[in-house]
């Protein structure tokens, strides 16, 4: 099958991500079945897609009719078998439950036609276990949407054990064709790529508090004020929600013990059920449940903070995961930046930093945080600079002041 060959789509799950991956489609002219288990779930999502395209007419981004054009394109409806039955490919977004997609493949294996595609929208699950439960794993592929859809422009199209190259540039071409940029991930990894390279710094910080190495508002300002990130770490891990944050380093923790572990203050919060803004309590308080810079964040606190902790240590680490990906055929340096910049909004790739700071800087940075904190819990193992790094410096491949880092000048 070719992506021209692609007519009808199906949508299983009409929640956060489910109606804005059909509206995408509908929206590129695809016939779009959106497939939920409660009717009121389908109206939802339905008045989501409608009040999302008059935005998109009040901002003169579409026309009115197109707007039309677009929810004519929608069914949605309670039937998987009529969701599927004539579907060229399946794009499921339901609940990040291992059985529940298990189960839902399973059945779709036996609805769908034979040439069709399986696609998950996971963040995290595993593409492999998911395609066991059917008789076409070369015909099932992960398809990951960033949130909201309708904005975000990455998808990452990642590979199962047993992904034909075939199922994996017709999802591809398919991601170009609703005008998103996709990357590959060629191999069934925890986090695939953008979530695998930027997960990690956020667990160092979290142990390094839980330690009582340094707090909070101290890794928040000096990020804050001297590197400019609008939300500092912690802020924005009380924007996206401690429980979302706890799942996915869970996720991480069951897949690879042995480099990954939920730091204690997490597990503290989530169990405590301190969610962040939402709940009004995280690592800052929102009395409003509304974001909000804390008052924490301020000169006195960085300055303070700059003798124990610096801004570009996440990224150092991000580097190190990223050099691990490369080693291992998982992503390209391209890919790995660009889902970086698209996942994260980040105006520069974590590789392309590298190559600006020295690869032999990168290196030693990681050393000495290696020998610093490598004593807490497991993260030996995130700070040890990869073998990729250290052949790099020894070939001389340090970054743009050698014409040659993971880059060419």
């Amino acid at each position: 099958m070719k992506v021209e060959d692609i007519k009808n789509i199906a949508v299983l799950g009409a929640g956060l991500m489910g109606h804005g991956i059909a509206q995408v489609c509908a929206m590129a002219g695809y016939k779009v079945w959106m497939r939920d288990i409660k009717q009121e779930f389908l109206d939802s999502g339905m008045q989501k897609i409608q009040w999302s395209l008059s935005k998109l007419v009040e901002k003169q981004k579409i026309s009115e009719a197109a707007a039309k054009e677009t929810i004519g394109r929608i069914t949605a409806t309670l039937d998987l078998k009529e969701a599927a039955k004539n579907a060229d490919i399946v794009i499921e977004a339901i609940p990040e439950v291992m059985s529940l997609k298990q189960e839902t493949f399973k059945e779709l294996d036996k609805i769908c036609p034979p040439h069709t595609i399986l696609a998950s929208n996971t963040s995290s699950l595993s593409i492999t276990e998911m395609a066991k439960a059917t008789k076409r794993p070369d015909k099932v592929v992960g398809m990951h949407f960033f949130n909201p859809p309708q904005i975000m422009r990455l998808v990452e199209v990642i590979y199962g054990e047993k992904t034909s190259d075939d199922t994996a540039k017709v999802t591809y071409d398919l991601a170009k064709k609703l005008g998103k940029e996709p990357v590959y991930c060629r191999k069934d990894v925890p986090g695939f790529i953008a979530n695998r390279v930027m997960t990690p710094p956020g667990i160092f910080f979290c142990w390094l508090i839980s330690e009582g190495v340094i707090k909070p508002e101290e890794i928040d300002s000096v990020l804050h004020l001297r590197a400019g990130q609008p939300m500092g770490a912690l802020g924005l891990m009380d924007y996206t929600g401690i429980d979302t944050n706890y799942h996915v380093m869970k996720f991480f923790e069951e897949r690879e013990p042995s480099k990954f572990k939920v730091p204690p203050v997490i597990e503290k919060l989530f169990k405590e059920g301190k969610l962040g803004v939402k709940t009004g309590e995280g690592f800052y308080k929102y009395p409003e449940k509304k974001w909000q810079v804390p008052s924490a964040w301020n000169e006195n606190t960085a300055k303070a903070a700059e003798q124990k902790f610096q801004p570009f240590w996440g990224i150092y680490l991000s580097v190190n995961i990223a050099a691990e990906l490369i080693a291992n055929n998982v992503a390209t340096p391209e890919d790995v930046d660009k889902a970086v910049k698209l996942g994260f909004n980040m105006p520069f790739g974590v590789l392309e930093l590298a190559d600006s700071f020295g690869i032999d800087v990168v290196v030693q940075q990681l050393e000495e945080l290696a020998k610093k904190y490598g004593n807490i819990d497991n993260l030996k193992a995130l700070l040890t600079p990869h073998p990729l790094l250290k052949e790099m410096v020894k070939k001389g491949e340090l970054g743009k002041k050698a014409g040659k880092g993971f880059y060419k000048y």
